[in-house]
């Protein structure tokens, strides 16, 4: 198992733990408890991460990877979307070109 692996399936459970959390004592809480709040934070995330990457700014690409998959997490839980959602997702698209997986979406 990879290092990332570990890490981020630590911070998938510490992020699921937190929907009972309290607010006030909890970011992540506030978060869960404000989707569109948390859907606005992934967004800034995925811009920050897009500008550093554009940047050629390595250390700023790890550093806000790993805000936009924090954020991405936590949009998930106040979704209700399970990580067994997306991979299932991700499975159904394995072995089929990219160019022809989006042609064949719908709408």
């Amino acid at each position: 198992m990879s290092r990332f692996t570990e890490v981020f399936e630590r911070l998938a459970v510490t992020v699921e733990a937190r929907k009972g959390a309290s607010a006030s004592a909890s970011y992540t809480a506030q978060l869960l408890a404000d989707p569109a709040r948390a859907a606005k934070k992934l967004g800034e995330e995925a811009v920050e991460t897009v500008i550093a990457a554009a940047q050629g700014d390595k250390a700023g690409v790890a550093a806000e990877s790993a805000d936009l998959i924090y954020h991405w997490l936590v949009v998930l839980a106040a979704a209700g979307v399970s990580l067994d959602e997306v991979a299932a997702k991700l499975e159904a698209r394995e072995g089929t070109s990219g160019l022809a997986e989006k042609a064949g979406r719908k709408g």
